[in-house]
């Protein structure tokens, strides 16, 4: 259980009734379960349901669920009742209807309070916005993180930098080609398959999930779109590329990371800097299995500054910052974390490696408000996932 948001969640549904509460993140992270164990512990009617579970689900659907819950309101004198709808982005259109349906409880005083849960932050641009423009709160949920699987299930520091955050399939570890598998086909083909390619149009899938295998493999480095076109042998233009990466980020997979440039008004970098949600994501893929990634110092660092890469990314959203890499020639900086008009840099050490002189360049150039080391002569890196980014300013 992910406490801080099962509070966050409680909470939000405990005040009097003033906003449908939009639950979203990546599938797997326990949304369903958080929300099941926030609805046993209020003390008032509650009506959960899942479009999953129904075959054609439709408009009419929420609206007869709607009606269901108004029936259980009439049942309870009036008492205030907790509607919750899952996978909500399987109804086409649900903006509109459930904004229909809000509009009218509003005017006939009618007490429903109403949270809907969707795997994607697709769910976030498809009308929300418009259709629900001040009616809405979202709450993100995140790929967990190093504490919480190291409270629930023990996990070391080394496990969770290669086997990530992914709480299902976790009890599979010990079998690890098991785990990949599992890892593979059911939380990366079907986030892929039913978190963007049924949310969006995509005219070629297949260049889509092969962005996917090139972008996790390379996570924590720097490459070029153009490159990235030339291995996957397409002739579309770069824009294509660039959107399929902004759609697998929306559905807390991979992202490209652009180069900070400390301007209010900033150009797309065609350099992105690969970066995956959850280091599972780069070790289901890889031909390594545990003990051989530690033991390639190489291979290790690459991984270390992805999981680092991921503890950052996973917070950004919920505590309001923006995430960037920088480099120049040949002087790189990590991370840099931008929160108003501060910046912090950091670089990410796990083993002797040489001084970088990217730090000092970019402390000459940008002034940031802090510089930390993770890992090697710096903070230890058990340390930084316990640590709030924002403290690190």
């Amino acid at each position: 259980m992910k406490r801080v948001y099962y509070q966050v969640i409680k909470n939000r549904l405990q005040e009097p009734r003033k906003f449908i509460q939009v639950i979203y993140g990546p599938r797997q992270v326990g949304k369903t379960t958080l929300m099941k164990q926030v609805l046993n512990d209020l003390d008032m009617p509650c009506l959960f349901e899942t479009a999953d579970d129904i075959i054609g689900a439709d408009n009419t659907w929420l609206r007869k669920l709607w009606d269901k819950a108004r029936f259980l309101a009439k049942q309870n004198n009036g008492a205030e009742v907790v509607l919750v709808i899952d996978e909500i982005q399987k109804i086409h259109n649900w903006c509109e209807t459930v904004k229909k349906e809000w509009d009218s409880d509003s005017f006939n005083d009618v007490q429903l309070k109403v949270a809907v849960l969707g795997s994607s932050s697709l769910l976030t641009r498809q009308g929300l916005t418009e259709s629900l423009a001040g009616r809405f709160e979202t709450i993100h949920i995140p790929h967990w993180s190093f504490v919480e699987m190291q409270e629930a299930f023990g996990l070391t520091l080394e496990q969770f930098v290669w086997f990530g955050g992914y709480p299902g399939p976790i009890h599979l570890s010990g079998d690890e080609s098991r785990w990949k598998r599992y890892v593979r086909e059911s939380l990366i083909e079907t986030s892929v398959s039913k978190d963007v390619l049924m949310m969006t149009r995509v005219d070629k899938p297949a260049l889509l999930r092969r962005l996917f295998e090139i972008g996790s493999s390379y996570s924590s480095q720097i490459l070029s779109l153009t490159k990235i076109q030339a291995e996957l042998m397409e002739k579309g233009n770069i824009t294509t590329l660039s959107n399929y990466l902004g759609l697998l980020s929306s559905a807390g997979l991979l992202c490209g990371l652009e180069k900070y440039s400390g301007e209010i008004i900033r150009k797309r970098s065609s350099r992105p800097k690969f970066q995956v949600f959850n280091n599972a994501l780069i070790s289901s893929q890889s031909a390594y299995d545990f003990k051989q990634a530690i033991a390639d110092s190489k291979l290790w660092g690459r991984v270390v500054e992805s999981s680092v890469g991921a503890h950052l990314l996973n917070l950004s959203s919920e505590l309001d910052y923006n995430l960037y890499y920088w480099n120049e020639n040949s002087n790189e900086v990590d991370f840099v974390i931008e929160k108003g008009e501060k910046v912090v840099a950091i670089e990410v050490k796990s083993g002797k490696d040489s001084t970088n002189p990217g730090m000092a360049e970019f402390d000459l150039r940008f002034h940031p408000k802090s510089m930390y080391t993770v890992g090697t002569d710096g903070i230890p890196l058990e340390d930084f996932f316990r640590t709030n980014p924002l403290d690190l300013f």
